[in-house]
């Protein structure tokens, strides 16, 4: 759709300056788009009873940008909360978005002489345990993989899914994998958030997926994908989200509630609560940027809490 010059300036800048991936910058241009719809609303610039998703934005002027107050960003925050049912995980996200782009507007380009969006808060999150798959659970899903009668899906299946159970790779980690990218035997490096290159290290059980994948990985001049496609091309995120709900009904699991995403809680969880990994090794594995993101797996153990409290030595003193 057509948009407003400063907007698409921006994702420009985003992109090309700051590095921002596309994935990314595609959410920004979502969010905006929907923060911009409402003020066009909220300033009555449309007819009250419109369909908000066709309202359009590339009209705008800077001239409104510059009006924007505080209380203009309380109310799109209030609107996409009531009206459009966002999660405080969502809201956080377009806060950020729109922090960003007035940070933009106001200490880069000088398009606004005040920045509203300074003091504006991110809504307080919800103190939730991520959804993940047991040990059992786990075996169980791998072993259905294991049941597809074709050898080279089969063994590219199960190398994906061995890498997401064991390394908790983000789902454009894992499709941005190029086969050149494999360093020696036990490590290969990845893209992650911001364009940002990560080394993975591999266990045995993942070399030996991908080493048997490769026995069965078309030869195809000039494609770099490690995992390919039925069309012999890099697989999509969206082939790699159809393949993970296809095995995850099979195994009896609802796809609704274990997406691709939940196998990376999966493998933070498993490494947490049986391999005594370190809080802080954990983050550099998952390339979270604060370990305030990684600490939601101290909180889910309660087991091993549970133990800890019992080894005081005075947990078997007895009242005489």
């Amino acid at each position: 759709m057509k948009i407003p010059l400063f907007l698409e300036d921006y994702l420009n800048y985003m992109e090309t300056i700051k590095g921002t991936s596309s994935n990314t910058v595609k959410e920004y241009f979502f969010d905006l788009r929907t923060f911009l719809r409402f003020l066009k609303l909220r300033y009555k610039l449309v007819p009250k009873d419109i369909i908000f998703d066709e309202i359009e934005i590339d009209d705008m002027k800077i001239d409104l940008i510059k009006n924007v107050t505080i209380q203009d960003l309380h109310a799109y925050i209030s609107y996409i909360d009531r009206s459009r049912g966002n999660s405080n995980t969502t809201r956080s996200r377009k806060v950020a978005s729109v922090r960003s782009f007035f940070k933009y507007l106001h200490s880069k380009v000088n398009l606004i002489d005040n920045n509203p969006a300074l003091n504006l808060e991110f809504p307080k999150q919800d103190a939730r345990h991520p959804i993940y798959l047991t040990l059992e659970q786990a075996e169980r899903f791998l072993n259905t993989v294991l049941t597809n009668p074709n050898d080279i899906f089969r063994s590219r299946d199960y190398a994906i899914i061995m890498l997401f159970l064991n390394c908790g790779l983000r789902l454009s980690e894992l499709s941005s994998i190029n086969i050149d990218k494999i360093n020696g035997d036990d490590n290969l490096t990845v893209i992650g958030k911001g364009n940002k290159e990560r080394t993975i290290f591999l266990n045995e059980a993942c070399v030996q997926a991908i080493q048997e994948y490769l026995k069965f990985r078309p030869i195809v001049p000039g494609e770099k994908a490690l995992f390919l496609s039925k069309r012999r091309q890099r697989m999509s995120n969206r082939a790699i989200q159809h393949m993970i709900d296809r095995y995850l009904e099979k195994t009896g699991l609802d796809p609704l509630v274990y997406s691709v995403h939940k196998l990376r809680h999966t493998a933070a969880t498993l490494m947490y609560k049986y391999g005594n990994v370190d809080i802080r090794a954990l983050q550099e594995i998952l390339g979270h940027e604060s370990v305030s993101t990684t600490q939601i797996y101290t909180h889910l153990d309660d087991d091993r809490l549970r133990k800890a409290v019992k080894s005081n030595p005075l947990g078997n003193r007895k009242l005489k």
